[in-house]
């Protein structure tokens, strides 16, 4: 049936901000979403209340409201456009379709003659609602691990007494299984019950068996209404039952798994999403199999919206969940849609991989001092990786050298844990960096039956990792001039990254590189098909491996799917996983930056390594390389394609750390210079530059050791502000207030980063905090927005509720504000963006750092103002226009609030003060007319209250 032509306008409902267990993979989602029904020519309408991300971009909906998440903003929405005929709650994560079920239960998409598509309530209330959700099981004879339901304390603890421990307490309708926990003993479980069934907004927790130790599937489906099914991606979680699904390994397709069972699992999965209710749309199923040879299936839950998991299967197969599954909403089948990558085959074929792909989280415990460090069932990680290869080993491997955790892989950097006692305790409760302790376990000589016994992680995972280790041992016997093409092509093969090699040989990186080279050992770029190459591709997704050469009459080479074209070209370095610091408003930046470069007539190519974002989608560049932001990778794909340049400033910190790299190896940074950046980021030389410009700054010192620290704090007067260099979000950032204080602090931050050059300031205790984002073409400069943060001086920015414009800055300090912005991105030679931080006492404005980048509060000022300043800035990082080229024209009434939002319901022991370190994963934008507003009065009360040293 093709599509309803009923439908001509649509409300899509968002995700709202960034928080643990709901992040930008509904961006993603949601951004597919809007394109494919304005294919359509679908009238789209979306609200949601995120500034950073690509979703609401005025580019991508027909009409955006930046409102809260909230029944009040719906109706307001419904009434100002009464031609919208459906909603879509299914992009929007949880948060979206809780909103729903309270308007349907108001009765407000009735009075407005709205009708749910993509979905049915009753799917929702029967998926949500566990113990609806066991009974229907049990009913359709899926199996279901034995469990009941408590509404009250009383009532859970005759369930734990019926059943006996270890149990799983899962509260309903909550989201990143908040509230959920194992419990073990018996003293327990009083404790966790409570918090169960006060995290429950109904006050209901279903208790099961546990079934530890079982293994953990995922299938990713779609539906039509001809009541056609496709499984998408089949993912099999490394770690066993007893771990969320967000804080897995995973890896897709399934590698444990008997075909028999799968046929199998995937019958009992279609027959669980045609009995839930009738609609079209993606599914998620997860089941637990037993691991025995019977190798029995339960049924853990099914969400009939796409998730986390779908995000994660359409970049691992090419498939574009969302896309497909916004057409289906509207009525078509899928034998009358097209396969996106290959454009001439049925989106009905199933997708097929010829490749590997394993996804680690990301996690952000330093963030969150005193936090349990371990994994289980309520979801902590922040973002996630995701690595291609031809065999797991070698995804593997990408996937941890995309984390950004200062290792290069596994093992092979003279990092791994040599405590027995600390690694048996990590591989029995599951540690954030259990990836890499099994790979030490193993090295110390611990028996794969022994390691098995504590993690239940399949012995096949186990083996694959004795074997990198074995590799490992043997390349250790050589020296770099004996190393044979074989083991060297090997140990490429299986994911080892060339550091990892010289460490191994003793010898340079580079050397190791060079001997590659020597040998014709090359990586060569394969595409992501979905077919495993049955049928051509017509778009340009890649991934790296290294392969035999073949022989031929014609020579010897190893097969390149990635062809390079005689355009100008440009690389835009994204901004690998999501962490607190560095979080989706540099995917919307880099996003901008490539949609820029394509309109001044460059050939666009990114680079990076994170499954959740826009920038990730097959369609956003001309050419997609999803591989780690790691300098071997990054080298390989410049030298294959021969851009013009690449983009540092648009992705963060991860693109910035490899600008030097870029500038010692003559590659072109387009923008601002290597030489502004680094000079940006060297405290001594900045000052001097400060001092050059007559512009006042805090008195500081610098130091390597505690000593020195101890010296500068006799010149400086407490209190000081203590940082490293080169970090992100504040991290290790703290005020001192005596010697002791900063004693303490300098020796913890040396010994977590060795060598780094700490800088101490003196802390404007009482100062308000203000930051300037500008573009400057090296001759101009352009303030896009100034703003005045609520919290004090000593709040980080990123947790600050920041207003635009400023609501307590007088004009002569607001001059000062301008004037130092100019003066210091033009001494910087700026091209492009740069953010400017201030701290203003007694109507002096101090400097207390400059970014000359894209920072967290260019796509909040974008949004507020109406204006598409990433697109200006890049076209002049690219020396196609200057600022007198754009005609700037910001539009808002009022005032637009920055408001950060935090995930500390995950880390319930964990202090929740804030300090010069961020610990914000998200933000919401709100607009005020006037300072009279409640809103702003109620945040400029509580401004002090959490400020902490």
């Amino acid at each position: 049936m093709p599509k309803n032509t009923n439908i001509k306008s649509v409300l899509i409902i968002g995700s709202g901000p960034i928080i643990i267990g709901q992040a930008c993979e509904f961006d993603y989602s949601g951004s597919q979403a809007i394109r494919s029904l304005k294919e359509e020519g679908i009238e789209v309408v979306l609200i949601n209340s995120n500034p950073a991300t690509i979703m609401t971009d005025p580019s991508l909906a027909d009409h955006v409201y930046l409102k809260p998440l909230t029944t009040k903003s719906i109706v307001q929405i419904l009434k100002l456009h009464p031609n919208i005929d459906a909603v879509l709650p299914t992009m929007g994560g949880q948060t979206a379709l809780n909103l729903c079920i309270e308007a349907q239960d108001r009765g407000i998409w009735d009075d407005f003659d709205v009708r749910l598509i993509g979905v049915d309530i009753d799917a929702i209330n029967i998926t949500e609602d566990r113990e609806q959700f066991r009974k229907l099981m049990i009913e359709i004879g899926v199996g279901q691990a034995p469990s009941a339901t408590a509404a009250s304390f009383l009532q859970g603890k005759e369930i734990a007494q019926k059943f006996g421990f270890p149990l799983v307490i899962r509260p309903s309708f909550t989201l990143g299984g908040f509230g959920a926990s194992i419990v073990y003993e018996k003293e327990d479980f009083n404790n966790l019950l409570r918090r169960g069934l006060e995290a429950s907004p109904i006050h209901e927790v279903i208790i099961d068996k546990a079934l530890l130790g079982w293994k953990e599937y995922e299938l990713e489906l779609l539906r039509d209404q001809n009541d056609n099914v496709v499984i998408i991606c089949t993912i099999e979680n490394m770690d066993p039952m007893g771990i969320h699904t967000g804080d897995s390994i995973t890896v897709a397709p399934a590698m444990t798994l008997s075909d028999t069972t799968f046929q199998r699992m995937r019958d009992m999965a279609i027959h669980m999403m045609r009995s839930i209710g009738d609609f079209a749309g993606g599914c998620n199923v997860q089941f637990a199999v037993s691991p025995d040879e019977n190798e029995d299936i339960i049924a853990i839950e099914i969400n009939p919206r796409v998730s986390r998991s779908s995000a994660l299967a359409s970049k691992a197969t090419g498939y574009p969940i969302a896309k497909i599954a916004s057409k289906l909403a509207i009525g078509y089948n899928l034998d009358e849609l097209n396969n996106q990558i290959t454009k001439t085959t049925s989106a009905l074929f199933e997708p097929t991989l010829d490749y590997v792909i394993v996804k680690i989280p990301r996690w952000n415990f330093d963030k969150f001092e005193g936090s349990d460090r371990t994994v289980g069932l309520q979801m902590k990680s922040v973002g996630e990786v995701m690595g291609i290869g031809r065999s797991f080993q070698e995804a593997l491997h990408k996937a941890t050298q995309s984390l950004e955790i200062k290792r290069n892989g596994l093992g092979a950097d003279g990092k791994g844990e040599k405590s027995y006692d600390v690694i048996i305790e990590k591989l029995k409760n599951p540690s954030w960096d259990r990836v890499f302790v099994i790979y030490d376990a193993i090295q110390m000589g611990i028996p794969l039956s022994r390691i098995y016994e504590i993690t239940k992680i399949d012995m096949w995972f186990l083996k694959q990792y004795e074997e990198l280790l074995a590799l490992e041992t043997e390349i250790s016997k050589y020296e770099l001039g004996t190393l044979t093409y074989e083991l060297l092509l090997e140990a490429k093969q299986k994911g080892f990254a060339d550091r990892q090699i010289a460490h191994m040989l003793g010898c340079w990186e580079s050397e190791i590189y060079k001997r590659r080279e020597e040998l014709g050992i090359h990586r060569v770029y394969k595409l992501v098909d979905t077919c495993a190459a049955e049928f051509d591709a017509q778009t340009p997704y890649y991934y790296s491996t290294f392969e035999n050469r073949m022989t031929t009459t014609e020579g010897s080479y190893a097969d390149n799917e990635s062809v390079v074209s005689n355009k100008k070209k440009v690389v835009v370095l994204g901004s690998g996983p999501n962490r607190i610091g560095q979080g989706i408003e540099f995917d919307y930046c880099c996003v901008h930056g490539v949609l820029a470069a394509k309109e001044a007539g460059y050939e666009t190519i990114m680079i990076n390594c994170n499954p959740e974002t826009v920038s990730t989608d097959f369609d956003t560049a001309d050419k997609l390389y999803f591989e780690p932001v790691f300098w071997e990778h990054i080298y390989d794909i410049i030298r294959h394609e021969k851009p013009e340049g690449v983009i540092v400033q648009l992705g963060g910190q991860t693109a910035l750390k490899l600008a030097e790299k870029l500038d010692k190896y003559g590659i072109k940074i387009i923008g601002t210079s290597f030489e502004a950046l680094d000079l940006a980021e060297d405290r001594k030389r900045f000052s001097e530059l400060l001092v050059d410009l007559k512009i006042p700054f805090p008195k500081y010192g610098t130091a390597t050791t505690a000593d020195e620290a101890s010296e500068i704090a006799d010149k400086l007067d407490f209190p000081i502000l203590v940082r490293p260099s080169y970090v992100l979000g504040g991290q290790g950032m703290k005020i001192v207030i005596n010697k002791e204080e900063l004693e303490k602090h300098v020796v913890d931050l040396l010994r977590k980063i060795p060598n780094n050059m700490l800088l101490l300031d003196h802390y404007l205790d009482g100062a308000i905090e203000a930051e300037a984002d500008a573009i400057c073409d090296g001759e101009d400069v352009y303030i896009i927005g100034i703003m005045e943060h609520i919290e004090p001086c000593g709040v980080h920015s990123g947790d600050s509720n920041a207003t635009l414009p400023p609501f307590n800055i007088g004009e002569f300090v607001m001059q000062q504000i301008k004037d130092h912005t100019k003066k210091i991105a033009l001494a910087l030679k700026t091209v492009g963006l740069i953010n400017i931080q201030f701290a203003i006492k007694d109507d002096t404005v101090y400097i207390i750092e400059a970014n000359p980048r894209a920072s967290r509060t260019v796509p909040f000022i974008s949004k507020a103002y109406k204006e598409p300043y990433v697109n200006y800035a890049t076209k002049i990082m690219l020396g196609e226009n200057k600022l007198k080229d754009f005609n700037f024209n910001p539009k808002l009434n009022g005032f637009a609030i920055k408001q950060p939002v935090f995930s500390f319901n995950k880390f319930p022991n964990v202090d929740k003060r804030l300090g010069p370190e961020m610990k914000s994963t998200g933000e919401s934008i709100l607009f005020i007319d006037s300072l009279k507003d409640d809103d702003f009065y109620e945040l400029y009360s509580r401004r002090k209250m959490y400020l902490t040293k």
